[in-house]
């Protein structure tokens, strides 16, 4: 069934002057206009197109594809405001809006911003800083070490709220946080432990052994990018490993000290050695 909002797969049903339509089911054709056809475009083919209301409330279709999907969360720029609302760029020509009302705090022009979207009674596309209103409100079934992605929305006295899979709250402790980060941040986490009340803890290291699998394949990277030696060791300082892992010392010491009982590196005073540099 089509999204409004979303990519969606549809065949084309006709050729005309105007451009291609698609087949939109119970929402009638929907036009992909002629500036963006393929060459080869043909009646029957299935294509990928993200679907959205014009101005008049017409769907349309469009080869582009936005950097923010409804049901989800992204760290957008402020494009424009006028005495209508807030209007975000989000990839597409047409510009993403935010409602007034839809402001955690008054927005600028040129600044990024937080935000969910989601289809307004209309059916519109919409876009919300209020993100309250829109994240943990369905039930998970999370495990500790579950490998999630996680958006930074703001800080707290504790940690880094983030925004996990579109959906749910979690927090990143900042003694747990050993690079720089700041709202806006996307990337992959884990979940670290998951609180009676469902609340989550997050992290952005794996959990247990497979954070040493993890951070010592980085590690081998790194090393067969710098010819194969690193001058780090497990009697570097913190912050040297963080500058360039992102992990802590304890995580580093683990996962050069499985590289070496596996023979992958030597280990001296200085620093790190590839043993296989093919």
């Amino acid at each position: 069934m089509l999204e409004i909002g979303r990519l969606n797969q549809l065949a084309v049903i006709e050729m005309a002057d105007l451009g291609a339509y698609l087949e939109g089911g119970e929402f009638g054709d929907i036009l992909l206009s002629s500036k963006e056809l393929p060459a080869d475009l043909s009646i029957g083919q299935q294509i990928e197109v993200f679907v959205y209301r014009d101005s008049q409330g017409n769907l349309l279709a469009t080869l582009q594809k936005p950097l923010v999907q409804v049901g989800e969360c992204a760290n957008l720029q402020v494009k424009d405001i006028n005495d209508v609302g807030i209007f975000l760029d989000w990839g597409l020509d047409k510009d993403l809006f935010l409602p007034f009302g839809e402001q955690q705090q008054p927005m600028e022009v040129d600044r990024h911003y937080v935000v969910y979207v989601y289809l307004d009674n209309e059916q519109r596309i919409t876009a919300s800083n209020k993100l309250d209103r829109y994240i943990d409100k369905s039930d998970h079934k999370y495990k500790r070490g579950d490998k999630v992605e996680l958006l930074v929305a703001g800080r707290t006295e504790l940690g880094y709220k983030a925004v996990v899979n579109n959906k749910h709250w979690g927090v990143l402790y900042y003694d747990q946080v050993f690079k720089r980060i700041r709202a806006g941040y996307a990337g992959t986490g884990y979940i670290q432990k998951v609180r009676e009340d469902q609340k989550l803890d997050v992290s952005l290291e794996p959990i247990g052994i497979q954070k040493a699998i993890d951070i010592g394949d980085t590690i081998l990277a790194k090393l067969r990018e710098e010819q194969g030696y690193l001058a780090l060791s497990d009697k570097s300082t913190p912050q040297a490993i963080s500058a360039i892992f992102g992990v802590s010392k304890g995580t580093f010491k683990k996962a050069i000290g499985k590289l070496y009982k596996e023979g992958l590196i030597t280990i001296s005073k200085t620093g790190i050695v590839l043993n296989d540099k093919e």
